[in-house]
């Protein structure tokens, strides 16, 4: 008989060892990084040991953008097809996003007291990222103002898409205008980094765990949404054996 239940995006035994997998990647990487930012890289000559929280800060930040990125390919595709399993991987990513910018903002408040002497600044980085949060914010949340769910995914779709525009704004927000915030470090356009050697490598390993922490969130809350939706994996096709 064919199976009418709707299917997961990803195949469920491969998912499930992917999530598996990235979940000990995640932990192993994340001990690393935690480890290497607070006893192996040295403190900032200016800015001293309040300068620790960038490991945790810029791969948050990172982070959200790579997962908004996500939102707009899933918004994209669902715009497209009208598949439902694209609205729930861009719902799913668009939660692990804001997470990360909740994260970033909530360590770069305690950064900023460190270094700027205050907790809030009408900074155009802060300000921008803030305007970030709400338009995702909006995106999980207008799902539910519809009646109708194909088409409160629809308007959650293209607010995911239309919103990414912001993710350029907050990135080049200390280029366009004054800020607090220093310019790029890593990707600033010179031969060599002005940064640490060790300072840069731990920065980097960091990013790594944050993104594959990033990975194995969305793929838990992916499975979640799936579960609630009704979604089983497509039964295998066998061959019976009196059949040749």
């Amino acid at each position: 008989m064919p199976n009418n239940l709707p299917t997961p995006l990803l195949d469920g035994r491969r998912a499930t060892r992917d999530r598996r997998n990235l979940g000990w990647a995640a932990a192993g990487l994340s001990a690393a990084g935690m480890i290497a930012a607070l006893t192996v890289a040295p403190a900032d000559a200016v800015q001293g040991q309040a300068q620790r929280l960038m490991y945790l800060h810029v791969p948050a930040a990172w982070t959200a953008y790579l997962a908004f990125f996500a939102v707009l390919v899933s918004s994209g595709a669902y715009l497209i097809w009208s598949d439902p399993r694209w609205d729930r991987a861009a719902r799913a990513a668009a939660e692990v996003g804001l997470g990360a910018t909740v994260i970033t903002f909530a360590v770069g408040t305690f950064w900023g007291r460190a270094t700027w002497g205050v907790w809030w600044a009408w900074d155009p980085r802060i300000v921008s990222t803030i305007a970030l949060f709400l338009v995702y914010a909006a995106q999980v949340t207008v799902r539910g103002t519809e009646p109708k769910p194909h088409r409160g995914a629809r308007r959650a779709a293209w607010l995911g898409a239309a919103g990414f525009v912001m993710v350029p704004v907050v990135h080049f927000s200390v280029v366009w205008w004054r800020s607090l915030h220093q310019q790029a470090t890593v990707l600033a356009p010179s031969a060599s980094p002005p940064i640490d050697t060790v300072m840069l490598a731990t920065l980097l390993l960091c990013v790594a765990a944050c993104t594959v922490t990033a990975g194995w969130l969305f793929l838990r809350r992916l499975a979640v949404l799936e579960l609630r939706a009704g979604v089983r994996a497509p039964a295998k096709r066998t061959v019976g054996a009196g059949r040749p």
